[in-house]
């Protein structure tokens, strides 16, 4: 219920008591760098006055500690956290994440646009302001088989919701430059609102191209020069630091100051393992500081410039008429959140019991055919092979050339030399596809992973060095609704059942933590070398990121945007 305007300027000037006053604190302003003493007091969501002494029907005492925005995460997928949104709210927003912004192109892959439905409903019941942009790419390309395929003409319903700020990530940054049709109908749908972006390692007129379409944000940079580019031609640069795709360091030094109006955090993808054991923005923000970051441009980028990036005019700043999202830490350098309020609410385990929650979604959806050993023979004709080429902490990949002989007509995995078999199975029920391939960079010396996590099609991916391990792997997937499997010796070790659309777990978050301590215990028991192996085998499927990729239809060259021939 919004607090009329007459209330809010009454107790501002100290006319009637405010709802709550936070005492004894001070607040960082983002705009001089200052400290400022006095209360906050808060009427209904609203912050009404500050620098003053005010009365509140409920004051907390918040001596010691500094107040500053509440922290907006500017693009992610809540179904990488593995959890449901109200799950996904309970875990990150007592860390001080007061607004996330988030595409649901994962299970809108799945089930289209009843997942984005889904999401928008979530939104009305958390403590956290859930923004839930409309997923521009679903598919991300025609090089892979999905559950679902949105179009201009089925987004076009979906918007007017008050979660809604615009489009979300563009993906197919070929499909803009060369104006694919379904492309511009998107684009122009949007134009004149926001539209994020996604163009990694796009450069001189091609990025002028992408960006000229109306699209103002980019979170797929990966090294400083690449993020100069895109902010001299007027792009908002997210830095990015999920679980996988570790971008923050390479991107520090751009964060100054003079530039921070233009900079931003999110996460894209990061679970709850890694949330628990480094934290969330929190941590971002006490990284950046770590690394040198002026304290003032990391908490600017990590609230005032994101509200400003979206349009989020009613956020940012400890201020008079601003919603009332504000997080008590205990100091600038260390951002640890001992109280965080969300439009006024206090975070508590009584406020987030309180909440509605959803029926169920997405369920038994992976309808995957019943594989053997004998699918994931690689025939060929010739030695020379393209092997995807890990990158731990990106997302890239390189395009590797091997010679791996051919014996009895099947190139088999060669753990001496780290070169796996992947494999994709399409899981929709669409057509059976089974694409194999070469990875290396996982350490992998027997047994096998699969998941149905796989970007952004969300078909079975399988990585392994025994083919019977990879077909008990994958078989089990179907039984438990998809999610992550290890196996070894024709034994399951570790798993992780995921039923909401193959994406997202229904326990809390807690558990599902738990799980992913024994999943990677077992990984690394089969020689996996990667701090975070089941994403990282998730993006290896995303044809939209270079520069080789595999997805059930072959081999992707991403550079050439089309599949290698077989």
């Amino acid at each position: 219920m919004t607090t009329p305007l007459s209330a809010l300027i009454s107790t501002a000037r100290g006319e009637a008591p405010a709802d709550l006053v936070l005492r004894g604190g001070r607040v960082f302003d983002l705009v001089t760098g200052d400290l400022l003493e006095g209360d906050v007091a808060i009427t209904g969501d609203r912050i009404v006055g500050t620098c003053g002494a005010y009365e509140g029907k409920r004051v907390i005492d918040v001596s010691g500690l500094i107040l500053v925005p509440g922290f907006i995460d500017t693009h992610l997928h809540v179904e990488s956290s593995l959890i449901t949104p109200h799950e996904f709210d309970r875990c990150v927003t007592p860390r001080g994440i007061t607004t996330a912004i988030c595409d649901p192109h994962e299970i809108a892959n799945v089930i289209g646009t009843e997942g984005i439905r889904w999401f928008q409903k979530a939104s009305e019941h958390l403590l956290m302001d859930l923004r839930v942009q409309l997923s521009s790419c679903v598919p991300s390309t025609e090089m892979e088989t999905t559950g679902a395929r949105i179009e201009a003409e089925d987004l076009a319903p979906l918007r007017g919701h008050p979660s809604g700020i615009g489009l979300a990530e563009f993906m197919n940054y070929p499909g803009v430059i060369h104006r694919d049709p379904g492309a511009m109908a998107k684009l122009e749908l949007f134009r004149g609102g926001h539209i994020d972006g996604h163009c990694p390692q796009l450069s001189g007129r091609d990025l002028n191209a992408y960006i000229a379409a109306g699209i103002r944000t980019e979170h797929e940079a990966t090294t400083a020069e690449e993020a100069r580019e895109k902010l001299q031609k007027g792009m908002r640069v997210l830095i990015r630091e999920g679980s996988v795709s570790k971008d923050l360091d390479a991107l520090q030094p751009l964060l100054t100051e003079r530039t921070s109006a233009y900079l931003c955090l999110c996460t894209d993808d990061r679970n709850p393992l890694d949330i628990a054991e480094h934290g969330h923005l929190d941590y971002m923000i006490r990284r950046l500081i770590a690394l040198g970051t002026p304290v003032l441009a990391a908490y600017r980028a990590a609230s005032l410039s994101a509200a400003e990036a979206f349009g989020l005019k009613d956020r940012g700043l400890i201020a008079p008429g601003l919603r009332a999202d504000i997080v008590a830490i205990d100091s600038l350098e260390g951002c640890h959140a001992q109280l965080v309020l969300a439009a006024g609410r206090v975070v508590d385990e009584a406020a987030l019991a309180a909440r509605e929650t959803l029926p169920e979604i997405g369920r038994h959806s992976v309808k995957a055919p019943k594989v053997t050993a004998r699918d994931f023979r690689n025939s060929a004709n010739h030695a020379t092979t393209d092997v995807i080429g890990i990158m731990e902490g990106k997302i890239i990949t390189q395009h590797l050339y091997e010679d791996i002989a051919i014996e009895d007509g099947d190139k088999r995995p060669d753990p001496a030399r780290d070169l796996m078999r992947i494999a994709v199975i399409e899981r929709h029920g669409k057509n059976g596809n089974i694409a194999t391939g070469f990875v290396k960079g996982f350490g992998i010396k027997r047994g096998a992973i699969a998941s149905t996590v796989c970007h952004d099609h969300h078909n079975i991916a399988v990585i392994g060095a025994d083919y019977d391990d990879m077909a008990l792997a994958a078989n089990r997937l179907s039984e438990i609704e998809g999610g992550f499997v290890v196996t070894e010796a024709g034994k399951i070790l570790a798993e992780l059942p995921l039923p909401v659309a193959g994406l997202m777990s229904l326990d809390p978050f807690e558990a599902v933590r738990a799980r992913l301590v024994k999943l990677r215990e077992a990984a690394h028991s089969l020689g996996v070398t990667l701090e975070e192996p089941f994403l990282q085998l998730a993006f290896l499927a995303l044809p939209v990121i270079p520069a080789l990729k595999i997805t059930d239809r072959g081999m992707v060259d991403v550079e050439k945007f089309e599949i290698i021939p077989g």
